[in-house]
């Protein structure tokens, strides 16, 4: 295993497509009803890594076995200092504290660049993503009933949230494509 996370690649797309596919597929984990091309990974990858962060674990070989990602809470300027974080781990990998060292850099990255609170929303039930989330310090906030419909059926989603940082008249965030040294399509 890779002793620590590091920043997604646009040539990442593939592995982080085998683990996201299943999920949008078979559960109700995420709210996609399509799974994401390569191609479209690829671009959302490039686009996110612009401005925020997105990590990676990789096994002995150097494949992506787990990624975390921080997402744009809401486009209302006010809202800058908000982002929505989302956290999967390989089946055969998981239960090995992947998540949680993603997290945990993924939350120190966004320190850095200046984010104050980070949100997940999290499709119920799910007892395993509550834990990870609660025991990563976020705390229930609130549930949107019957929000979503998929696999014949409505869910609701759950909200956490985590205070990263408290800053006074903070400045705006600085882009993640400014701290990363090495960046796959830098321009």
């Amino acid at each position: 295993m890779s002793p620590k996370p590091e920043a997604a690649l646009a040539s990442d797309a593939p592995a982080i497509c085998a683990i996201y596919a299943p999920i949008v597929l078979e559960t109700v984990i995420s709210f996609e009803l399509e799974a994401p091309t390569v191609e479209i990974m690829r671009e959302r990858i490039l686009a996110t890594t612009k401005c925020l962060p997105w990590l990676v674990r990789r096994d002995e070989d150097g494949a992506v076995v787990a990624y975390a990602y921080a997402s744009r809470h809401r486009e209302r300027a006010a809202y800058q200092w908000a982002v929505d974080v989302s956290a999967y781990v390989h089946p055969e990998h998981r239960h090995k504290g992947l998540a949680r060292s993603l997290y945990a850099a993924l939350f120190l990255e966004l320190k850095k660049l200046g984010y104050c609170q980070a949100f997940a929303g999290i499709a119920l039930p799910n007892a395993a993503s509550v834990g990870l989330h609660e025991s990563m310090g976020f705390t229930p906030i609130g549930v949107y009933r019957h929000v979503g419909f998929k696999l014949g059926s409505w869910h609701d989603v759950g909200w956490w949230q985590k205070e990263l940082q408290r800053l006074a008249d903070p400045a705006p965030p600085a882009a993640f494509w400014d701290r990363t040294l090495k960046h796959e399509g830098d321009p």
